[in-house]
């Protein structure tokens, strides 16, 4: 039976003034007069890593009208409305920000980084280390599925997991703020979301709507041979380099489609909506079909811009942001060329073989790859993690990989150049995988034979010019030779070596020490290996990167033991993320019930991480 507040009162005064470890008292379930506050885990001393709490609300006191909990996609949409929400009170509370109960739009890292400002270091008002912190995993502009709200399969209760840093002078109890702390602050910030009647009703119902309308386009796709739409009137600039955020201002020009391009999409939800019905409603924009699809234009007029909302808008994105009406086939991968990067046996010879040496490039590894093996080695491994698409900036990747022209071709000859361009193999992908490409090219008019169609951009505004593009080809023939020799195949499968993943630092007296540090969204330390991911464009949350570290984990111990090969390691943890949720991957998952800190990666992410580790090894 679970203790009371008065209870959790008292053992807060018992352990005033006693050593930090006497905060373990405090682990438990209290009752509240309509929640429950759950002490998972005590941190062991105020600069560690923050306690964990959750607080759950019966539905029948939350008050979320039913509408709203109907199916996952309004589920997953309402879940990340309340961390918002959440974290806009804890700003509050802390005396932060003077705007509350509205979702904040700003970059997730930021908001982190807000959250902790001026605490966690040293000493501070609320006293030493993480003292008085509260902290909720919430996102940035990208709405995904996250372990920090969760909503009871039954539907019969809704809880926020968070993080608290318990006060302390020093290293000493200090037992009245933290009295303050869990039995007023806390509870107050996230009763805030937790309540639909703090809640502004109209905000949440077209926050969760405008999700629900995003994912319904997003399913339509395939059908109408799309693997992309961008609406109409979206604004895809954003406001700095360092800000996801929109840009704003009269100078912004909203996206309009070529009428060759334009498509009619209906959704669920129409504006205004109180998610009650359904009518019919359309999104109207530019549909972009399967094939081989060139963006070109000047530089600085916007051709980039359009690649990255198609890059990253394979997540939904909030109301607001510009990009809530852009659409991408979740499988769409971003491929760059990164020097550096680890490769393990990757078949790459499809673009690249006879190398001097006689060396092999079907089982190609290398701890040092060059630009062009390296852009290889990525297109083959998202075909083997299942991709529709590729998405190229030309500025990213390596110019030799992308096309040899004539004069390059009459000096250097092909028996003595290993590389069969991009350019030559950019249709069969289509035709024989049926895996489309976006290509931003503006230095070459070699790809226009090959193009399907063609985007220019001009002053931000989007034209078709695939018939000019294609005239010019036909007066302007080009002069180069296709390079392409064999038959474009689909990658064999690779088999993961268990041990190759091997997480540990070491021995504890309990067995193997794990050990898995996030630094960012773009860095791992697994093991003993750092796992460098800023090639990994699309991986955009600390949590998710948190959550592939622990899928990696997850995968050695439990999957690759049986042999199993990457493709069917991917299908496996997408299929156990949808039976059990991410809370699975928790290393205390059963125990301290609190995995509140995790974000949904995909499959493509997962598979960058493994291919990337230095340590990975294929049989």
């Amino acid at each position: 039976m679970s203790r009371t507040r008065a209870d959790l009162e008292s053992e807060c005064q018992r352990i005033e003034g006693r050593g930090y470890p006497a905060y373990k008292d405090l682990r438990g379930a209290y009752g509240f007069e309509d929640f429950t506050l759950y002490i998972d885990h005590v941190q062991g001393d105020p600069f560690a890593a923050p306690s964990k709490v959750r607080v759950r609300v019966p539905m029948e006191a939350a008050g979320f009208p039913a509408r709203l909990l109907e199916g996952p996609t309004r589920r997953l949409a309402l879940g990340d409305f309340v961390a918002r929400a959440i974290r806009s009170a804890i700003l509050v509370e802390s005396d932060e920000t003077s705007a509350g109960g509205r979702p904040n739009a700003s970059d997730s890292e930021s908001r982190r980084h807000e959250n902790s400002r001026g605490r966690g270091r040293g000493d501070n008002a609320r006293g030493s280390g993480k003292s008085g912190l509260i902290r909720i995993d919430s996102g940035g502009q990208e709405v995904l599925e996250r372990t920090a709200v969760k909503i009871a399969r039954a539907g019969d209760w809704i809880e926020a997991r968070l993080e608290v840093g318990l006060p302390a002078a020093g290293r000493r109890v200090l037992g009245r703020q933290a009295c303050k702390l869990l039995c007023d602050t806390l509870p107050s910030a996230a009763l805030a979301g937790l309540r639909f009647a703090s809640l502004d009703p109209h905000l949440v119902t077209s926050f969760v709507l405008s999700i629900e309308n995003q994912e319904t386009v997003r399913e339509a796709l395939a059908d109408r041979g799309l693997i992309a739409f961008v609406g109409n009137g979206a604004i895809l600039p954003r406001e700095t380099g360092a800000s996801d955020r929109p840009l704003g201002g009269d100078d912004v020009v909203p996206f309009a489609s070529p009428s060759a391009f334009e498509v009619c999409i209906d959704v669920p939800n129409p504006p205004g909506a109180d998610g009650s019905t359904r009518g019919p409603h359309q999104w109207v924009g530019m549909g972009i079909p399967k094939g081989v699809t060139l963006i070109v234009g000047g530089g600085y007029h916007g051709k980039s811009t359009l690649l990255q909302a198609l890059e990253r808008c394979v997540y939904p994105h909030i109301p607001g942001d510009g990009r809530e009406t852009v659409v991408s086939d979740r499988n769409l991968v971003k491929v760059r060329a990164e020097d550096g990067r680890r490769i393990e046996r990757v078949d790459i010879h499809c673009f690249i073989e006879d190398l001097p040496g006689a060396r092999s490039t079907r089982t190609f590894s290398s701890d040092d790859a060059s630009g062009s093996t390296s852009q290889a080695a990525s297109i083959i491994e998202a075909i083997e993690a299942g991709c529709t698409g590729l998405l190229l900036d030309e500025d990213t990747c390596a110019t030799n990989f992308m096309v040899r022209d004539a004069r390059m071709q009459a000096l250097v000859h092909k028996r003595y150049e290993p590389i069969t361009p991009f350019v030559d193999r950019v249709c069969d992908l289509q035709r024989i995988l049926d895996i489309s490409t976006v290509l931003v090219m503006g230095g070459s008019g070699d790809y226009f034979e090959a193009a399907d169609r063609v985007i220019m951009l001009r002053d931000y505004a989007v034209h078709d010019v695939t018939d000019e593009a294609k005239k010019i080809a036909a007066v302007n023939p080009g002069e180069r030779q296709s390079e392409g020799k064999g038959s474009l195949e689909s990658p064999p499968s690779r088999v993961p070596i268990a041990q190759s993943l091997d997480a540990s630092r070491g021995h504890s007296r309990g067995g193997k020490r794990i050990k898995i540090e996030v630094r960012g969204s773009d860095a791992i330390r697994y093991g003993v290996h750092d796992l460098d991911l800023r090639g990994v464009a699309q991986l955009l949350d600390t949590s998710q990167a948190r959550a592939v570290g622990l899928s990696m984990h997850w995968a050695s111990e439990q999957l690759m033991k049986d042999g199993a090969t990457l493709a069917l390691i991917l299908d496996e943890l997408d299929a156990l993320f949808d039976r059990e949720g991410l809370g699975v991957l928790d290393p205390f998952a059963g125990r301290e019930h609190h995995p509140g800190n995790l974000a949904r990666p995909r499959r493509h992410e997962v598979a960058a991480a493994i291919n990337r580790l230095r340590g990975l090894r294929i049989e």
